[in-house]
């Protein structure tokens, strides 16, 4: 039934596996709820801390890991989860070829700010491929998922709101420009100048999080260069709903962002909408 959510089924005391339609809509109800409790903490107030790599990390980073970790585990055991606070804490799990890849807060700067732009990011990696996503973006009140079929006709992106839910599409460039999504943090970068260079280019705005990828899904842009470092959790879940909604997500040589790599680093990378 459309919109109902059916808990895993246990037979001769095994969890039985979940289909990919399945295991996007556990993520996306997980996203969800994690997305309240960020919002509970703001209102409330919180401290900022620094990682070891300077990077800052606040209550809510942990609440949500906490629930969505918890969460994945138990409903599917047999996958493993990789969250940005455990791997900061030295919690270092087994690669294996499928992995749930979890950024509890992607955008702590921007949450710490005071601005919106945050969001809750929980992927699945299959054989080094994004093949499902949910990205949340509680100050919104929005949802976002994507499940990249076998076929380009197999895929499917959505976009919930108070409006309810609606398939979404990246669109085609306009022939008046490039509307260019940038990071905030990196505005004033100059490789972004170069990049652009030549370009037909109807404006730049800057924004923090996976929020720029999910707007390119949704047809709200065109292009999203990243040349700063990002790790592989900040990306998955976003690069799956823009993939299902018929956009890429590229390395600076071109080749497709992949998953599974030493250290969880990504290395620069292109997002675009539709050739």
């Amino acid at each position: 039934m459309p919109g109902v959510r059916f808990p895993p089924t246990r037979a001769c005391g095994l969890i039985a596996e979940m289909d990919d339609p399945a295991l996007l809509s556990l993520a996306a109800d997980l996203a969800r709820r994690a997305g309240s409790v960020i919002l509970a903490v703001r209102a409330r107030g919180f401290e900022t801390r620094r990682k070891t790599d300077e990077s800052p990390v606040t209550e809510a980073d942990h609440a949500a890991e906490t629930l969505i970790v918890e969460a994945l585990r138990a409903a599917t055991p047999g996958i493993p989860v990789v969250a940005e606070e455990e791997i900061a804490a030295g919690h270092e799990p087994d690669n294996h070829h499928e992995y749930w890849l979890v950024d509890p807060l992607d955008g702590t700067r921007e949450f710490s700010a005071g601005r919106d732009e945050f969001t809750v990011n929980i992927g699945l990696v299959r054989d080094g491929r994004a093949v499902l996503g949910a990205v949340g973006v509680p100050a919104y009140g929005e949802l976002f998922g994507g499940l990249v079929g076998p076929t380009p006709a197999g895929s499917r992106a959505w976009k919930r709101s108070t409006a309810g839910e609606r398939a979404i599409r990246a669109r085609t460039p306009p022939a008046d420009g490039v509307r260019v999504l940038a990071s905030r943090h990196y505005a004033t970068d100059a490789r972004l100048d170069r990049f652009l260079h030549g370009r037909a280019v109807h404006g730049v705005t800057h924004m923090g999080s996976a929020l720029k990828i999910v707007r390119l899904a949704e047809g709200a842009g065109d292009l999203y260069p990243r040349f700063g470092r990002t790790m592989e959790w900040d990306t998955a879940a976003p690069q799956a709903v823009l993939e299902a909604a018929g956009g890429q997500v590229c390395c600076m040589d071109g080749e497709p962002l992949r998953y599974g790599k030493p250290g969880w680093e990504n290395p620069g990378f292109v997002c675009t909408g539709r050739p």
